[in-house]
């Protein structure tokens, strides 16, 4: 039997194949190759967060400055560099309706500090999941994917 190893809910059931460390007895350390098995649930929350970051207006180095630092939507919207973060400039009104959306969908998370939780938000390890399907910048959705995103986004029992 291999060893399970758990990585959270999106991730449970995950198990360590045997790799060429394997092979031999020295103890040398090496990153274990992991198989997801994720349940179907799952794996539609994975589909509805690749559609949100495609179709959301926010670029690659937004999410990598939530993954390094937690931000609110009224530092991002007065920051001079937005242009790096966004494809349009964003009012703090909307840049927080569309970190709402995020967190709704898994992506993001608000901070917690000694008093509780926090206006600011960080990536969520679902978020660095999504993210890791694109090596550079995030794809631009389709015409209809982003017309399906933003009927799900605004009547989502439909």
């Amino acid at each position: 039997a291999q060893p399970v190893l758990e990585l959270g809910p999106l991730w449970q059931g995950c198990e360590r194949r045997p790799g060429p460390a394997d092979d031999h007895n020295d103890q040398t350390l090496s990153a274990p190759l992991m198989q997801p098995r994720l349940s179907q649930q799952e794996q539609r929350a994975l589909v509805r967060a690749k559609r949100a970051v495609r179709c959301l207006p926010f670029r690659r180095r937004f999410y990598e400055e939530l993954e390094r630092e937690a931000l609110s939507s009224t530092q991002l919207a007065a920051r001079a560099d937005w242009s790096v973060l966004s494809q349009q400039r964003l009012s703090a009104n909307h840049c927080e309706d569309l970190l709402i959306w995020l967190i709704q969908l898994g992506v993001l998370r608000r901070e917690v500090d000694g008093q509780g939780l926090t206006e600011r938000v960080r990536l969520t390890p679902l978020g660095r999941v999504v993210l890791s399907e694109w090596s550079g910048e995030i794809p631009s959705a389709s015409l209809p994917s982003r017309l399906r995103h933003w009927v799900k986004q605004h009547w989502p029992r439909l």
